[in-house]
């Protein structure tokens, strides 16, 4: 990834995060609403810590992704083994990712160009190579 569009994916993150807060609900929401049937492997996460735990692990590969790559492809490899073990295909991981990147851009409004944009497709498809090349 180039770093104009490693600058453009850290800036949307830092806007969604000052406009929109903490986004794990939101970004729940959305993926249970688009996949209902993956809200029942939460159910004992009665106060949402697991989600946050969950988000809180996403941004940190992205931000690794886009940046050193010292580790996102090593920890998403690892919860993708980990979440086999739960039924969760693979391209579930892809759909989660989307699903962020989603809020992200809800979060972010008439701050999210078309260049943000693109750099977040790219590092989608980035994202989906990896999870397809090590399913």
């Amino acid at each position: 990834m180039n770093d104009t569009n490693a600058s453009l994916i850290t800036q949307s993150l830092e806007i969604a995060s000052e406009r929109g807060g903490d986004l794990t609900s939101a970004v729940y929401a959305r993926l249970f609403q688009e996949r209902p049937d993956l809200e029942p492997l939460f159910v004992m996460d009665t106060n949402g810590a697991v989600r946050g735990e969950m988000l809180s692990r996403v941004f940190d590969a992205i931000l690794d992704f886009i940046g050193p790559c010292a580790y996102a492809h090593n920890l998403i490899h690892a919860e993708a083994t980990t979440h086999d073990g739960y039924n969760v295909p693979r391209e579930t991981f892809t759909l989660f990712f989307t699903t962020v990147a989603d809020t992200i851009k809800e979060a972010c409004g008439d701050a999210w160009g078309v260049d943000t944009e693109h750099a977040w497709s790219r590092l989608l498809e980035e994202i989906d190579l990896y999870i397809k090349a090590n399913a």
